[in-house]
């Protein structure tokens, strides 16, 4: 690459507007304003989107080819370091405040006079909405590699779950009974369905590059060029994202910020909810689920205890993720229309937000990896709770009883049994049932056949019901999770 003179490299470290105003920054303002220092993790966005106007200006005839070669060749060398480096690249450097100045600046020092024709047409304020947009899309690609891990420990988990039968709780009390990997697969769904609201929130974001600074510019810049790069470069996702129809809003608007920040507080809500059932679940209380060692600590005081510090930790940090979008709001609400520097905070709410997120499926994956149901403990108590008592009435629905009847004889023959000390239905004789049934007028009669609508094993059978719990539907849902994860 020729090297620039010294007049063309831009070897000052004058900020680009600086000659509108008269005095230099000085060191207590310089170190406010910057962000480098955390939005450099937008360098690969801040390339990808300067290549792709790059040639659009060329395009346009703005550009010559040889110009537009040579300020991709030295965007992509920089890009090229800055993967070696990161943080630590040199050309970070807070003076020039931001990551679109620092990569702008280091271009010009290398290749000179066509580094200075870059920026035709086009604002930082433009410039970070596209970077953010980007950056979005490509973590939510990141997402998903990662979910996947997750998603086959939670499906792994429920494979070696089919066999255990174990009570549902509504109201934190006994419900039905449940083959546990259905519980296990209940999470995944919801795990995956937050995925889902990230992809279809990426398909929607309006690309904003080429609005300028507000009011776009009288030069003759072709945006759908622009854009058509962007998704021939496959920045963008395929055919999906359209182009932001008003400069003014372009550059003003971060709803690309706080749908993304949303997607992960609903994920990060998912997980909390889910450590917070497997907290219980490990409590001597239950006793249903262990996890590895590795994943708990002790007390520093009582030798005896094995707290679930890293799922107490998943369900804690849920409320700085909650912060993080409430805060993203908050900086938004009252900003007037076009670009406000208060922006710039953006993007340690985006960061963070994701860092804890990513953190947490992490740790997620390993836990469930590591976990196994006690089935043992759980079987004995199968018969605690009344269980049945729907299958019971379902039961007497296919004996043309209505449903509303079925369910009050039901509730009837629990309380028979609670009176007469009894924690079964199936502890009951056939003439105990009969006499209940004849009670309410009902002429169906029941014989010994009722004991297979009765105990926990055999209601999980029973479920027919696309989604259900237990039997076929259960087993339906394990296969296709599995096709779905190549497992």
């Amino acid at each position: 690459m020729s090297q620039p003179s010294s007049a063309a490299a831009g070897t000052s470290t004058e900020k680009s507007w600086q000659a509108r105003i008269s005095e230099a920054t000085d060191a207590i303002a310089q170190a406010f304003v910057e962000s480098v220092s955390y939005d450099w993790r937008l360098y690969k966005q801040d390339v990808a989107g300067s290549v792709a106007h790059a040639h659009m200006l060329a395009a346009c005839g703005l550009l010559t080819e040889d110009e537009r070669t040579t300020i991709t060749a030295g965007l992509r060398e920089i890009e090229r370091e800055i993967d070696a480096s990161q943080a630590a690249w040199p050309g970070f450097k807070p003076e020039y405040e931001d990551i679109h100045m620092c990569v702008e600046a280091e271009l010009i020092r290398r290749v000179g006079e066509p580094g200075r024709k870059l920026h035709t047409g086009r604002s930082r304020n433009d410039q970070v909405a596209t970077d953010l947009m980007l950056w979005t899309i490509d973590a939510t690609r990141e997402l998903g590699t990662l979910y996947e891990n997750v998603l086959k420990a939670f499906v792994a988990m429920a494979d070696r779950s089919a066999d255990v039968v174990m009570p549902s709780y509504t109201h934190l009390q006994r419900a039905q009974p449940i083959v546990a990997g259905a519980e296990v697969l209940a999470w995944a769904e919801a795990l995956a369905r937050g995925l889902e609201r990230l992809v279809r929130s990426a398909e929607r974001y309006e690309f904003p590059l080429g609005a300028g600074a507000i009011a776009g510019s009288s030069l003759p810049l072709d945006r759908k060029q622009t854009l058509w790069s962007a998704k021939r470069m496959g920045i963008l996702p395929g055919d999906t994202n359209p182009l932001a129809a008003s400069s003014i809003d372009a550059t003003a608007t971060r709803d690309t910020a706080v749908e993304f920040v949303f997607g992960l507080a609903m994920i990060a809500q998912t997980l909390g909810r889910w450590a917070e059932q497997w907290i219980i679940y490990m409590t001597t209380e239950f006793g249903f689920i262990k996890i590895a060692d590795r994943y708990t600590t002790s007390s520093s005081m009582m030798p005896q205890k094995r707290n679930p510090d890293m799922l107490e930790l998943i369900r804690g940090r849920t409320a700085n993720v909650y912060g993080d979008l409430f805060a993203l709001m908050t900086l938004l609400k009252g900003i007037p229309i076009g670009y406000n520097r208060d922006l710039q905070e953006d993007k340690r709410l985006l960061f963070r937000a994701y860092d804890t997120v990513t953190q947490c499926l992490t740790m997620a994956a390993a836990i469930v990896g590591s976990a196994s149901f006690d089935k043992a403990r759980i079987e004995p108590t199968l018969d605690r709770g009344f269980l049945d008592a729907t299958s019971l009435a379902e039961y007497l629905v296919t004996k043309a009883v209505p449903f509303r009847t079925a369910h009050h004889i039901v509730g009837t023959l629990v309380a028979t049994c609670e009176k007469a000390g009894k924690h079964a239905l199936g502890q009951l004789t056939v003439d105990e049932f009969n006499a209940v049934l004849a009670d309410h007028n009902v002429p169906a009669r029941l014989t010994d056949d009722v004991y297979k609508a009765l105990g926990a094993a055999n209601v999980t059978e029973r479920y027919q019901t696309i989604g259900a719990a237990g039997g076929k539907p259960f087993r339906d849902q394990l296969a296709g999770w599995k096709r779905r994860l190549g497992m």
